[in-house]
């Protein structure tokens, strides 16, 4: 496995694994991924500001994806029924629109992205990853603390969607 910076030719590959993650949010009930986001103008937008990479194996398979950015989240600067362990106004990663390939389920890929983020930020002296995901996405919330990421508290997306936010210090 190896994880790259995504390029226009991800694309189909991106939008696969994306919709079938929503298929899967959607057979769980939960409301997550289910409004038309992500689209391909996010995605599109991802890979213009350079925040967009996949994991792909050695026959160039898509097995995953993720938005991976340093620059910081709008929404993280009010966060309540909790604290960042990180102040705001210090550099910090983070991790969006995280899925894998239905076909590459059990392989690992997601704790890899995980991983690479992590070596990306150490390899940056950046010390602080954060990421938010559904109050319901319990597969998702216990890869995260799998990884050793602390609760947080809760934060609203920019449509007013609460999620729940995780931080982890490097």
């Amino acid at each position: 496995m190896e994880m790259i910076r995504s390029d226009l030719s991800h694309i189909p590959g991106i939008l696969k694994i994306v919709d079938d993650a929503k298929r899967y949010l959607a057979s769980k009930n939960i409301d997550q991924w289910q409004n038309g986001y992500p689209n391909e103008e996010q995605i599109r937008n991802d890979i213009t500001n350079q925040e967009s990479y996949v994991v792909v194996n050695t026959d160039g398979a898509v097995m995953g994806t993720t938005m991976f950015t340093t620059n910081s989240e709008p929404t993280y600067k009010v966060i309540e029924q909790g604290e960042w362990i990180v102040d705001e106004s210090k550099p910090y990663g983070v991790i969006h629109r995280m899925a894998v390939n239905d076909d590459f389920r059990g392989f690992g890929v997601a704790k890899f992205i995980f991983g690479q983020c992590h070596a990306m930020l150490i390899e940056q002296g950046i010390k602080s990853l954060k990421i938010d995901t559904h109050e319901e996405n319990v597969a998702m919330q216990s890869l995260i603390k799998s990884q050793g990421y602390q609760y947080c508290g809760i934060i609203y997306t920019g449509y007013g969607a609460k999620r729940l936010a995780f931080e982890k210090i490097l």
